[in-house]
């Protein structure tokens, strides 16, 4: 979502003045530091990052602070450093170009509704699209920030994410990823619209568009995962079969202290319904281990849940207390160094479980979509369930959809050649 809110910012920007990217520092008018606030150590970065950039850039140049940690430190970021110029919150990407030539500007409202604003158009990469179907989130979860700092949760009207992906289309992608906090709970609430429609309904909508061959998504959330939606899910062959997963943790008890609205049981029933319809599909998920007062039969409970899904991607973290959370209140704060090595602990067994899956996809043939050349005359890009590949290759690869044969496997990517 960072990054599709700060390809929204360049256009935004371009609607102004004809501005350029550029990778030296010492070129830049205009600095952008779009920032996340989900853990606690890229908050600390901000401030050294905002340090090396006001000693290195030009004179005159412009520093901005945006995103999540801009939301909710807001004015604050200019008292702690006053060499940045404004402060733009994660709801208010469309006020870019009034706060860019305003000294010290801060907007920073949460309840501003640009749910259906039709911004600019801009991609980083033309073969792909990111596209924003929901703006915030209603979820009460006790460890996340986000809703502090996104807003609730808006959908965005139907007719302009068809608009948006058709244009993309029409410009060279095939694929699109659909981006919101929950998306599977889309058309809870629109801003002006009294359009209804589900998340089912519109990824049906979506596959109707023309040139568009692989539809992605990012997150759902378990508790919208009812059957209808998994088993289009299943059933439709533009959606990609990876889904992901967020289980945060096995403990039905710390789920509750959470506020994630499901026990382990309805986690592994979504994920065995998964399983079932769509045997080919890959599963990722999230795990916050040293959650306050996780016990090590806690922790026992989320290494069974590993155990029985054995997750193909999995991102893993030590809990961090978030301002503006009910859980960084919470008694029983586990220690850093427990919860390092559970943490370690989790990791080490997905490891083992990553080689056996993928020690199998040797000689397996996938359809790959190319997207990005890489160095020394590589090309990348992903199969259908998600795999990273790497091929020789040039640019007449991208932008193609190839059968490619696995010939080298890692944990991170896997090597083919042209079949």
């Amino acid at each position: 979502m960072n990054v599709r809110d700060s390809e929204h910012m360049i256009a935004e920007l371009n609607k102004k003045e004809p501005y350029e990217l550029t990778v030296e520092l010492s070129d830049a008018d205009l600095i952008i530091i779009n920032t996340c606030s989900v853990r606690e150590k890229p908050v600390a970065k901000l401030f050294s990052e905002i340090g090396v950039f006001n000693k290195h850039k030009k004179e005159g140049a412009k520093i901005g602070v945006t995103g999540c940690t801009a939301s909710h430190l807001g004015k604050d970021i200019i008292k702690r450093a006053p060499a940045v110029d404004f402060v733009l919150g994660a709801r208010n990407v469309s006020k870019i170009t009034e706060v860019v030539d305003k000294k010290h500007a801060v907007e920073i409202a949460t309840d501003f509704d640009e749910s259906s604003y039709d911004f600019g158009e801009y991609r980083s990469n033309p073969f792909k699209a990111m596209v924003n179907i929901s703006i915030g989130c209603d979820k009460t979860c006790t460890f996340c920030i986000v809703p502090a700092t996104r807003g609730e949760e808006i959908s965005i009207p139907s007719e302009l994410i068809i608009s948006e992906i058709t244009k993309a289309v029409n410009t060279g992608a095939k694929e699109v990823m659909l981006l919101g906090q929950n998306v599977n709970n889309y058309g809870r609430r629109f801003g002006t619209s009294e359009e209804v429609c589900d998340f089912t309904q519109l990824l049906q909508k979506i596959s109707l568009i023309d040139g568009l061959e692989r539809i992605r998504f990012t997150s759902p959330h378990p508790l919208h995962m009812d059957d209808t939606f998994l088993h289009e899910f299943a059933t439709n062959p533009k959606i990609c079969k990876q889904i992901h997963v967020p289980l945060q943790s096995g403990s039905t008890s710390l789920l509750k202290a959470m506020k994630r609205g499901y026990t382990k049981e309805n986690f592994l029933n979504r994920c065995a319904k998964i399983r079932n319809l769509c045997p080919e599909a890959t599963i990722s998920t999230d795990i916050i281990v040293g959650f306050p007062s996780e016990s090590d039969a806690d922790f026992e409970e989320t290494m069974d849940v590993l155990e029985q899904v054995r997750f193909e991607q999995l991102f893993s973290f030590k809990y961090s207390p978030r301002p503006h959370t009910e859980a960084a209140d919470f008694d029983n704060q586990i220690d850093n160094a427990l919860s390092g090595a559970r943490l370690t602990k989790l990791q080490a067994r997905h490891t083992e479980i990553l080689d056996e899956i993928m020690v199998k996809q040797m000689g397996a043939v996938h359809k790959v979509y190319f997207d990005e050349l890489k160095a020394n005359g590589r090309v990348s890009g992903r199969s259908d369930d998600g795999k990273l590949f790497f091929v020789e290759g040039s640019e007449e690869l991208l932008g193609k959809i190839v059968d490619v044969k696995v010939t080298k496997v890692s944990r991170g990517a896997l090597d083919g050649v042209l079949v």
